[in-house]
């Protein structure tokens, strides 16, 4: 579709007795006018949820769904790749293994709160084409480490960029998918179920078939064990194959809710049509729709004459950094105790986590010991069967989030309830 029938098609749509600022869809506000949440900012939004709303779920939402998946993707397969490589690692170098998990929940820590901040300052484009890439450059590199302070400190600096997908590729999916179509963010985790089950099926050949059998660096020596740095090697190539894809083959487009909380609303608006037509579709928003919105909401006249100074420009930079994106979180008693509550669940699953892929490990390892087959072999496999097995739960989670007695709430109430049980039953097993 050339630029010039598509402009046609946009004015036609906006002249058929179409009301400004109004749209044929019926989008669910949560915020009421005491959330703390800027009424500017939220009147815009409103505008553009209804505008994705009126696009609907088409093809490049569902690109997005893939390569956002990728940052998912690459969330669960790298803390799973620790602990794959913890005891060989360990057997050749001779060190404490909590180490590595160490340098890697730093970086993952850094990680999250550098990009988190990072993608309000700059923009989502370019937080989201880099996280994969440093990730899988330094996990490339780990692979050839000489020893184990080289491999902790690698790992801290690829979890940098493992711990920005998540948030950035949240934000991203979630502000150009339309309303009705949000539960995808559940069923987006599928993407973290296939990291751990892709991991497992390729450290199963490679660290069960090039890892030495000796338990000490004097016998384990490097050239008999080779198969953990294979699959480094493995890994990190996956991840620059998959940054490839997205910087290459998929473009994204800037977030129009950044562009607009930027006050660059026309650029937003542009960011709108040219998704619309990337879905063959025509969007009714106008300019006109924003600026409007943002008089309503009483905000009124012209801005002072910006100063194109170099001084000014560096001051407009730091200026960004501010306590502002953090406080805007706890503008309200209700949106204070949404926020605290999503913090400290975050924090609990970040706790079970790593401490579940031990156990996992420390379980098949063991018990394969006390039924009389404890090789890499078995153990490596046992993997991959629960890997599997997670794959389905994102599925699940998807449809149960959209029953109308059960939502969000039951559902999470009950995979949680399920995940303590499970684990209570495992450790008395």
């Amino acid at each position: 579709m050339s630029n010039a029938s598509h402009d046609e098609k946009v004015k036609s749509a906006n002249n058929e007795d179409f009301e400004k600022g109004a749209f044929d869809v019926d989008t669910q506000d949560i915020f009421d006018e005491d959330s703390g949440v800027d009424p500017v900012y939220h009147a815009k939004a409103k505008i553009l949820n209804d505008a994705f709303q009126e696009i609907g779920m088409g093809k490049y939402q569902w690109y997005l769904f893939v390569v956002t998946g990728f940052g998912w993707f690459s969330d669960n397969l790298w803390p799973v790749v620790t602990s794959l490589i913890l005891s060989p690692v360990v057997n050749e170098f001779g060190f404490e293994g909590p180490w590595l998990k160490l340098g890697q929940n730093i970086g993952l820590l850094v990680g999250a709160a550098f990009w988190g901040v990072a993608c309000d300052v700059w923009g989502r484009q370019w937080a989201f084409n880099i996280t994969l890439f440093i990730t899988g450059v330094f996990a490339t590199a780990a692979g050839a480490s000489p020893g184990f302070v080289a491999l902790c400190s690698l790992a801290a600096v690829w979890s940098i960029g493992v711990g920005g997908n998540l948030p950035v590729d949240s934000a991203v999916f979630l502000e150009f998918i339309p309303a009705s179509h949000q539960y995808l963010l559940t069923v987006l985790s599928i993407w973290w179920a296939f990291g751990q089950l892709i991991s497992s099926l390729i450290a199963w050949p490679l660290i069960a078939n090039f890892s030495c059998v000796g338990t000490t660096p004097d016998t384990c020596p490097r050239s008999e064990n080779q198969g953990w740095r294979y699959f480094m090697y493995t890994m990190g190539g996956l991840m620059l194959l998959l940054w490839v894809l997205r910087f290459f083959v998929f473009h994204l487009y800037e977030s129009p809710k950044y562009l607009m909380g930027r006050g660059r609303d026309e650029e937003a608006v542009e960011v709108v049509h040219k998704v619309a037509a990337y879905n063959g579709k025509v969007s009714k928003l106008t300019i006109e729709m924003l600026r409007g919105a943002g008089q309503v909401a009483g905000v009124e006249g012209e801005q002072a004459e910006m100063d194109t100074s170099a001084k000014a420009a560096a001051l407009r930079k730091l200026r960004k950094f501010n306590a502002g994106h953090v406080k805007s979180l706890f503008a309200r008693k209700k949106l204070a105790y949404s926020t605290s509550l999503l913090i400290i669940l975050w924090a609990f699953i970040g706790l079970a986590f790593p401490l579940y892929n031990g156990f996992v490990t420390f379980f098949l390892q063991t018990r394969g010991a006390d039924f009389g087959d404890g090789s890499l072999n078995l153990t490596y496999r046992n993997q991959v069967i629960l890997s599997v097995i997670g794959v389905p739960g994102a599925l699940l989670a998807g449809w149960l989030v959209e029953l109308p007695y059960l939502g969000r709430k039951g559902t999470l109430a009950i995979s949680t309830r399920w995940n303590c049980g499970y684990t209570f039953t495992s450790n008395v097993m």
